[in-house]
């Protein structure tokens, strides 16, 4: 009775074991399969995703190991050596924002710059290729961001325009001529540098675009600089340099201003606008020497769309201009428009930069060198070099600054380079720097 109960107690049991058994087997193979999936899609992905290798084992030591620079240095100098571009000479740094604006002094050996962090910088430059330079610093009041800067009288003072909360404000500046940089005991004598003269809310509340200065020397005016302040809106007033006083002022009425330049002799006023056409002005000056008026004199018609940028040549007697049209256009000025004579377009150029996808690009800034031989242009962060007679290209430098370039400027005469005179082009950017470039090499054909 017993082995009866027994018999039929373990066959249960036994196939219960035995089911258990089956399914431990199956879960276990299922798992071991899904290992191995994973193992296989794991294998898959890191094939398909680059390897990380192992860091290259350490170079043997060299008497010069403890010189050099760690390894993730020397690859971003060697990006930044071919990178570089072989009329890029030198760098100024110490700018603690975008530099907005800058400008040279007359004798070519002071540099101004205008800086986003409220102060402008006066740079002495006795070798562009100096690894180093002395400049000097002004910080402008609390709240006043410098927009624009140009040289008063030679290199003993500078203007700048800065935006406040009340509009633009002018402030002179004088006594910021750096002394050469070997001449340590008078850089360490020079006095601060004072204010001047100030004018407040000079165009209401528009800010300054640019400012241009010139040594008036046409007819009879006495050589005095006469500075142009160019607004965000319609209007340019004309600033006698060293007293400061307001000697002039034309409003566009041309929707809003570009920029606005003097003529190098200081006998015409010119502006680009939102408009295919620019708008010249004759200063006409008594036989003091001081300004009389400021008369309408021509206006450039043949551009088929807003006209970005431009430039007078080195004889005040042509204009240059860069157009959205996508064309560059020389100007003679020099005509009888009181006579109803008109000025005569000399030649035209196709602008030779093209974006990305291929369409004509606008030039933002243009700037002919003293010799008028080469047109220094700028769009975005490109800088290129054309021939001014034929419109060829003569270089390019692309991403000339890790951002866009913001200002540009030849330096009026010659500046030693390793002891070797050299013509310089400055431009400065939205990247806190300025660079110094060489002159590339012009030619007519």
């Amino acid at each position: 009775m017993a082995t009866a109960d027994f018999a039929s107690f373990s066959v249960p049991l036994l196939s219960a074991i035995v089911g258990g058994v089956i399914v431990l087997l199956f879960f276990a193979d299922y798992f071991r399969r899904k290992r191995a999936e994973v193992s296989t899609i794991t294998a898959t992905d890191n094939a398909a995703r680059p390897v990380a290798s192992k860091p290259p084992p350490p170079a043997p030591a060299s008497k010069k190991s403890h010189h050099q620079k760690p390894h993730a240095h020397s690859a971003a100098d060697k990006d930044h050596n071919r990178k570089h571009h072989h009329l890029d000479v030198n760098t100024l740094k110490g700018h603690g924002d975008s530099v907005t604006s800058l400008c040279f002094s007359s004798d070519g050996r002071n540099l101004a710059t205008a800086c986003a962090d409220g102060a402008i910088r006066v740079f002495r430059l006795d070798d562009a290729s100096s690894k180093s330079f002395k400049f000097l610093k002004i910080n402008l009041p609390a709240g006043a961001h410098p927009t624009a800067i140009a040289f008063s009288e030679g290199s003993s003072s500078v203007v700048v325009a800065a935006q406040m909360l009340s509009g633009s404000t002018l402030f002179m500046y004088g006594g910021v001529g750096a002394k050469p940089s070997g001449d340590s005991k008078q850089q360490a004598k020079l006095p601060v540098p004072e204010v001047k003269w100030e004018h407040q809310k000079i165009h209401d509340q528009s800010s300054v675009l640019n400012l241009s200065a010139a040594s008036a020397t046409y007819g009879s005016a006495d050589g005095s600089t006469i500075i142009a302040s160019c607004s965000e809106e319609t209007s340019i007033k004309l600033w006698h340099g060293k007293s400061g006083k307001e000697v002039g002022a034309v409003d566009t009425n041309q929707l809003k201003n570009n920029m606005a330049e003097l003529s190098p002799n200081g006998r015409f006023i010119a502006a680009a606008a939102f408009t295919a056409d620019v708008k010249v002005w004759e200063i006409i000056y008594s036989k003091d020497g001081s300004v009389k008026e400021v008369l309408k004199g021509m206006q450039l018609k043949g551009h088929k769309s807003a006209v970005t940028s431009l430039s007078f040549t080195p004889n005040s007697e042509q204009i240059i201009t860069a157009s959205k049209d996508g064309t560059i256009r020389v100007w003679n000025i020099n005509v009888r428009y009181h006579l109803d004579e008109d000025p005569k377009t000399l030649k035209v150029f196709p602008i030779p930069l093209h974006d990305a996808k291929g369409a004509v690009s606008s030039y933002d800034h243009m700037c002919i060198s003293p010799d008028g031989k080469i047109l220094a242009t700028t769009s975005g962060s490109t800088l290129q070099w054309l021939c001014a007679d034929t419109g060829n290209v003569l270089d390019t430098a692309e991403k000339a600054h890790e951002g866009d370039i913001t200002g540009i400027a030849w330096a009026a005469k010659s500046l030693p380079m390793g002891g070797v005179p050299a013509m310089v082009l400055a431009t400065s950017g939205s990247d806190k720097k300025v660079k110094l470039w060489l002159a590339p090499e012009s030619r007519s054909s």
